[in-house]
């Protein structure tokens, strides 16, 4: 349940939710709230004081740990969330104000931005947003990351906090049905490597990632492109932004499948020049490749585990297809997912 508003909202105001994920205990809500005279965007930043949240989307109190409650408002106070891909022409949504409430809560009012929604874009508009994130990424190679609230190994604590059974039904009907053979038995290797494929990623160079660069986070204004959510930043592989821009433009079924190829096309080569000339070719590619394996490895095995949970109920997910209908709308992200374990791994 979204938290209460009331004491932010001044007679006269309206509100109107907006679509987040509603699992991640961090965020109390989202809303658009026409004010006296303009628009602004209301995001509550929550501790974890709920019961109906689960278990692997809880927050902490830990300033290191993945899923920090206060880490947004910390990069925004800051002014990291502003200054930190500035120079790649990349910024972040103006601060208005931050407010702390009685309830322990902190209110975040961020500019309402106008412009082009990342779902909405081109795979040409992509590949410009990958070249300025490639561009970005480069300025923080070989730099100390601070501050301390920065999160730290998030790859790897997020990947592995992912719930997943003991055993693994690859042979379910829906699997079976709509993924070939070789599809499972390379996502089944993926999971069982997944842990060679983390180590694999600490060989890389590192940056300062957002970590969660996908087309939901992103809007395309007269200015350029501006970076939603910056609830996860901290230092990580470079690769990792990239790949999950390409692979989660596709998974919820918000895209056309058919750009795949021009997405990965576009973005890889932006991605690639941005970083040119302080990291070689081949090591962004397979850094790109490795990312993806790195953070998708326990998406096969959680969409098996999900079709025994019987749960129905879709209408706060993004994706909102059925079963059947989202294992086959997944296979060609998941067919070169696997093409890209076995390349950057093997």
């Amino acid at each position: 349940m979204p938290e209460p508003i009331d004491d932010l909202i001044r007679p006269g105001w309206s509100a109107e939710p907006l679509g987040h994920n509603p699992f991640n205990a961090a965020t109390g809500g989202i809303w658009r709230v026409r004010r006296d005279t303009d628009t602004a965007i209301l995001k509550i930043a929550t501790p974890n004081r709920h019961d109906d949240h689960p278990a692997h989307w809880a927050t902490s109190t830990n300033p290191t740990h993945w899923n920090y409650w206060r880490r947004e408002v910390l990069a925004y106070r800051s002014g990291l969330a502003t200054q930190a891909y500035a120079a790649a022409g990349i910024r972040a949504p103006v601060l208005l104000d931050a407010v702390d409430r009685a309830d322990g809560s902190v209110a975040l009012w961020l500019e309402d931005v106008q412009g082009r929604a990342g779902m909405e874009c081109s795979p040409e508009q992509l590949g410009e947003f990958g070249h300025r994130l490639g561009v970005a990424h480069s300025t923080w190679l070989g730099r100390e990351t601070e501050p301390a609230w920065l999160s730290r190994d998030w790859l790897r604590a997020y990947t592995t906090s992912r719930p997943a059974p003991r055993t693994l039904r690859w042979d379910h009907p829906v699997a079976v049905q709509t993924w070939s053979t070789d599809l499972r038995d390379g996502l089944r290797t993926l999971w069982e490597r997944r842990y060679d494929v983390l180590a694999a990623t600490d060989t890389l160079p590192r940056t300062l990632s957002h970590h969660d660069v996908w087309p939901m986070n992103l809007i395309v204004d007269e200015a350029g492109p501006v970076l939603l959510d910056w609830t996860f930043v901290g230092p990580g592989p470079i690769g990792e932004d990239a790949a999950n821009l390409i692979l989660d433009t596709f998974f919820d079924g918000l895209v056309d499948v058919d750009l795949l190829d021009d997405v990965v096309t576009e973005v890889a080569a932006g991605y690639q020049r941005g970083l040119a000339p302080a990291v070689d070719g081949a090591t962004v590619r397979r850094a790109v490749m490795l990312g993806a394996a790195a953070k998708y490895f326990w998406l096969a095995p959680g969409m098996l585990a999900a079709l025994d949970r019987h749960n129905p109920d879709r209408s706060q997910q993004y994706d909102r297809r059925d079963d059947l209908a989202t294992f086959d709308g997944r296979r060609r992200v998941l067919e070169l997912l696997v093409s890209w374990f076995r390349t950057a791994l093997d």
